[in-house]
């Protein structure tokens, strides 16, 4: 679930003022306690000084839609036809899509071009630059390491075991592995 976490800061502008700041930023977080913890273990990184987090709401986004060449957030409301098989009548749906462009009309084109294996019809009413500044999707530590991560010695590719086979069953695989922890 996405939470939406405004946080209050100070920081010295370019003028040398004192500037107070009161910025939202999308955490993504299964309770509203473990986004103020998200909130207060990632803002710790970016910001030095002393802040504060003014509320967290449920944001109400369906879809993240990142992009690494934008620099904004879009809040993009997508319009979506569904049928009630039962009354046999249409009715439409809205939903709404966080889109990370440039521009209005380029987040309205990476958004079509992320919706272009969907079945069903749709359209886009509106785009509009959101103030979140960044968005935080939540990382369990269990993702892909990093290319430059060290492989362990005790790892070997599938293809260098000794009996790689593609057709072999899910049970053979299942013995093979009870026979090797047992040597």
């Amino acid at each position: 679930m996405w939470y939406e976490c405004k946080i209050k800061y100070s920081r010295i502008d370019e003028d040398d003022r004192v500037k107070t700041f009161n910025q939202p930023y999308l955490f993504d977080a299964m309770t509203f306690t473990e986004a103020e913890a998200r909130v207060n273990e990632e803002m710790s990184q970016y910001i030095s000084t002393e802040f504060k987090i003014t509320n967290i709401k449920v944001a109400n986004f369906a879809e993240i839609c990142p992009n690494e060449a934008g620099d904004r957030w879009f809040k993009c409301k997508l319009s979506h036809i569904t049928i009630d098989e039962e009354k046999g009548t249409e009715k439409k749906a809205n939903s709404y899509i966080l889109v990370q462009a440039n521009d209005v009309k380029d987040a309205y084109d990476v958004l079509a071009a992320s919706l272009t294996d969907t079945v069903s019809t749709y359209e886009i009413p509106s785009v509009v630059e959101s103030p979140i500044l960044d968005v935080f999707p939540y990382y369990d530590g269990e993702e892909e390491a990093p290319l430059n991560e060290e492989i362990p010695e005790n790892y070997r590719p599938l293809e260098a075991t000794e009996s790689f086979d593609d057709n072999i069953s899910e049970d053979e695989v299942n013995e093979a592995l009870e026979e090797e922890l047992e040597n």
